[in-house]
């Protein structure tokens, strides 16, 4: 699939935000995380806008972008347009939750309820964009048992990630929030590697054959459909070649899982400000790592459409 930078993008910075929000939600709202008006302002204003500038981004990939909001009146059948509703509504009680927590410097009672409804919002997002993927048929390497779980893991490694480099930052050294970034990111490298492994794996079972009914001998095209690149070809057949994906899936691991890890390992050991530095490093590292995995994420998926131009 093409693997256009809008997207890439959208899917990087969302999975962020959301991640960063429900662990704002969650933990303001149950009191682990004290009503500080800097780190409120600052945390709320990062969450939300990694997800606006993310939203913003995913509708200049769209032709007619003006008419972007007729996607939401499709939620009974389409994972886009239920995305396209649930973003927009966690915006209520996650708006709620900041003015609660920034302008009255308290995360209980009514304000630890928005905080909780943020959190599902965010949840809830997430996962309607995995399956926007996850639902696709036609395209085998996102139709498995690993593209919901992984997008709702590297929310989570993100978001906790993001979480640490804050309450690094504003001196509120937190023990369990370190330890958690680092176990999610394991957690995500692991599962990142299990995908490749998968895919790399996988054998699609529709063939020119299959889908001619022809079974015996094999199905050649006599004459192509197109004398050059169309639309479908450059859009679902693009292709990468296997070293620049070798050497990207290299920098994703370096960037996204094993720098971050390292960084966050020996925070254990130094004292602030350098946790305060290393935490910033290891949150941008990642976010860069995320975006070469982002678009590995698209640029490796194969559409069967492309078996009806010989590939």
């Amino acid at each position: 699939m093409h693997p256009a930078f809008s997207v890439v993008f959208f899917t990087t910075a969302t999975g962020a935000g959301y991640g960063l929000l429900a662990l704002l939600g969650v933990l303001g709202g149950l009191g682990f995380i004290s009503p500080d008006f800097w780190l409120g302002l600052v945390g709320m204003g990062l969450a939300l806008g990694l997800i606006a500038a993310g939203l913003l981004s995913s509708t200049t990939h769209l032709g007619r972008p003006e008419r972007a909001w007729r996607a939401f009146s499709q939620w009974r059948s389409s994972w886009l347009s239920r995305e396209g509703v649930s973003s927009v509504a966690t915006f209520i009680p996650a708006g709620l939750f900041g003015i609660g927590w920034v302008f009255f410097g308290r995360t209980s009672g009514w304000v630890a309820i928005a905080g909780a409804l943020a959190a599902i919002g965010a949840v809830t997002t997430v996962c309607t964009t995995g399956m926007i993927y996850a639902s696709l048929k036609p395209i085998a390497q996102w139709h498995s048992r690993y593209t919901l779980p992984g997008y709702l893991i590297f929310s989570a490694m993100t978001g906790s990630v993001l979480l640490n480099a804050l309450l690094q930052a504003f001196v509120i050294g937190a023990t369990a929030i370190t330890a958690a970034a680092l176990l999610l990111t394991l957690l995500g490298w692991g599962w990142k590697l299990a995908t490749w492994r998968y895919n790399d794996a996988l054998e699609i079972a529709t063939t020119a054959n299959t889908a001619t009914g022809l079974a015996g001998g094999t199905v050649r095209s006599v004459e192509w459909p197109h004398t050059e690149e169309n639309y479908l070809l450059k859009e679902m057949g693009f292709r990468i070649a296997r070293k620049h994906a070798a050497k990207l899936r290299l920098i994703t691991q370096l960037l996204a899982f094993a720098l971050p890890a390292l960084l966050l390992a020996v925070l254990f050991a130094l004292p602030w400000p350098f946790t305060a530095i290393l935490s910033v490093v290891a949150a941008i590292a990642q976010f860069a790592g995320m975006l070469v995995e982002r678009w590995l994420f698209f640029a490796e998926a194969k559409h069967t459409v492309t078996l009806y131009y010989g590939r």
